[in-house]
């Protein structure tokens, strides 16, 4: 099984935001990811650790990666989407936990966020194949 790695860099009011790279299919992205918030769920990104990912279909997103075996947690997915802002604060987020890929970072209406994330994960499934992949997520600091 092949593995993927998020790197986070940075977390606050906005996101939390990292790298996310996948050298065995030659993929890299920008993510996005609600704050940390004790992983309280559809609020708080994931928490560190060693995932399973696999693919699952989503009646709102069609065939998607599923983040398996996260504790309290469930439909954690990677999808598209630019936000990922403290929505307690008024920012926006395109997520509920889940993981945003983009090309880049960016900022979008004054707030922090990925770009081009539809092209980055149509990227991403192509390279993928949609196979089942290790994810390690760590903090940079």
């Amino acid at each position: 099984m092949e593995t993927a790695i998020l790197i986070r860099t940075e977390s606050g009011d906005h996101g939390t935001f990292g790298r996310f790279l996948f050298p065995a299919i030659g993929y890299e992205s920008y993510t996005a990811e609600p704050p940390w918030k004790n992983n309280q769920r559809s609020v708080s990104c994931v928490p560190a650790g060693e995932y399973i990912v696999q693919e699952r279909m989503s009646p709102k997103y069609g065939s998607v990666y599923h983040v398996t075996d996260v504790e309290g947690r469930s439909w954690i997915l990677h999808h598209s989407g630019n936000y990922a802002g403290d929505t307690t604060k008024g920012l926006k987020s395109h997520t509920m936990g889940c993981i945003l890929h983009g090309q880049k970072l960016g900022f979008l209406g004054g707030q922090k966020a990925v770009l081009n994330s539809r092209f980055t994960m149509a990227d991403l499934h192509f390279k993928s194949k949609m196979q089942t992949f290790k994810l390690i997520i760590r903090w940079l600091y």
